[in-house]
């Protein structure tokens, strides 16, 4: 079943002005409920563009976008439930936090859905466990945390929502590769347990690839490839020549593929480079014996 579709989706920044720009153009995809999918693309891709559109913070200027198969522009006054359903976490999310304590920032978004008090205090916990946060912190300023207890607490407070989607805009810019690794490892948790679709947006090939079942790739406004994650990986110069960077266990797997070697050139992690190259490296010892 699809949770979201865009049809000829097309968005201009400044249409009819001299300094318009369309920044995603006729775009047709479909994501399934229950996929978690990685979004990259270059700065000025259409990225951040396209993920606005999907809970309704940009409308279309042309093309729709369908919500369980329901165009989310039908009915504008219900705009604000799309937003419930999609939850956005924006890059830099701890800049939004603006309650007196953690509890209340985590628990705004469902006081707005007009749910009971124990119903929202559930939810909050649930988040709060979900993200790896320190109860304690719970009465204290959103302004006495770290930084990562911060970016945390703002997930958090769209997780608490409990959207059908939820999708992170660079949720671990920042932070060191030590928390940088405790997020997605949060992440790629709360999806497992949760089923819900989750779309990560990144720069970092490698953090894409820890997570993601599936890849889009935007590039100059346009879907480049949208695939399992593998089949994108394989095409590893085509992304170095639109201005990615893969992860360097891609580049030597490719590099092993074009010299005859018989190894996927769509490896992405070390733990699957060891599986394709054990055998061989088994059968050459046996060769040598």
């Amino acid at each position: 079943m699809n949770v979201l579709e865009t049809k000829n989706l097309t968005y201009t920044y400044g249409a009819g002005t001299p300094f318009c720009k369309t920044a995603v153009k006729n775009i047709n995809i479909t994501i399934e409920q229950g996929a978690f999918i990685g979004l990259i693309g270059h700065t000025g891709s259409g990225k951040s563009t396209l993920i606005q559109q999907f809970n309704g913070l940009l409308k279309p200027t042309s093309g729709t976008v369908l919500l369980n198969g329901k165009d989310i522009w039908e009915q504008k006054k219900e705009i604000r439930k799309v937003r419930f359903q999609v939850g956005m976490v924006f890059q830099y999310p701890e800049y939004q936090l603006f309650e007196d304590t953690v509890r209340k920032d985590i628990g705004f978004g469902p006081k707005n859905m007009k749910l009971s008090k124990e119903e929202a205090d559930k939810r909050v916990i649930a988040a709060v466990n979900f993200v790896g946060l320190d109860h304690a912190l719970l009465e204290k300023s959103p302004f006495e945390l770290s930084g990562g207890e911060k970016r945390r607490a703002a997930i958090a407070g769209v997780i608490a929502m409990d959207p059908d989607v939820l999708i992170l805009d660079e949720p671990t810019a920042g932070l060191d590769p030590q928390g940088r690794d405790k997020l997605l490892n949060q992440i790629k948790s709360y999806h497992s347990k949760r089923k819900n679709t989750v779309i990560l947006v990144s720069h970092s090939m490698e953090d894409i690839a820890r997570v993601a079942d599936r890849i889009l790739v935007m590039n100059n406004g346009k879907v480049f490839l949208f695939d399992e994650t593998a089949k994108v990986f394989a095409h590893a110069k085509e992304l170095e020549q639109i201005g990615l960077c893969v992860p360097q266990i891609t580049k030597i797997m490719t590099k092993l593929h074009e010299k005859g070697y018989p190894v996927s050139p769509g490896v992405f992690t070390l733990e699957q480079a060891v599986q394709e190259l054990f055998p061989l490296l088994m059968e050459r010892g046996a060769a040598n014996d």
